[in-house]
C-alpha cells in the first residue's frame, strides 16, 4: 500500500487542523494505521491508531482529547483531527500503515512497514 500524508500547515496556538493519509494500491480498511511525529532534534514519537475490524482508538497521553483518529473507507482514508494545538504539537507527521501490527506494539513505530512522506504542521504560539 502507498501511502500520502495531507493537511498541515502553520496555525496559531489554540487552531484546528485535519491530516489526511489517502492510500493506494490497497484497502486500507484492511490494515492497522497510525499516525506519528517527529520534532527537530527528536525521535519519531508516536500520536494515534486506529486498529482494523472494530475500529478502536488509542492516543498518546499527550494529544489525548485534543486529537481524533478516524477511517473512512469509502475514501480509503484515515484522518487525524487535530484540535486545540499547541506550539509542542510542531513537528512533521506521518501515518503508517501495516496489516500485521498487534495489540501490544500499535504504539511502535518498528510495527509498521507502510510510511507515507509526512506533513508539516507548525503550531505558533
Amino acid at each position: 500500500v502507498q501511502l500520502q500524508a495531507f493537511g498541515g500547515g502553520l496555525v496559531q496556538a489554540g487552531d484546528s487542523l485535519r491530516l489526511s493519509c489517502v492510500a493506494s494500491g490497497r484497502t486500507l480498511s484492511t490494515y492497522v494505521v497510525g499516525w506519528f511525529r517527529q520534532a527537530p532534534g527528536k525521535e519519531r514519537e508516536f500520536v494515534a491508531a486506529v486498529r482494523r475490524s472494530q475500529g478502536t482508538t488509542y492516543y498518546a497521553d499527550s494529544v489525548k482529547g485534543r486529537f481524533t483518529i478516524s477511517r473512512d473507507n469509502a475514501k480509503n482514508t484515515v484522518y487525524l483531527q487535530m484540535n486545540s494545538l499547541k506550539p509542542e504539537d510542531t513537528a512533521v507527521y506521518y501515518c503508517a500503515a501495516d496489516m500485521h501490527t498487534i495489540l501490544s506494539a500499535i504504539r511502535d513505530i518498528r510495527a509498521y512497514d507502510n510510511w507515507g512522506q509526512g506533513t508539516q504542521v507548525t503550531v505558533s504560539s
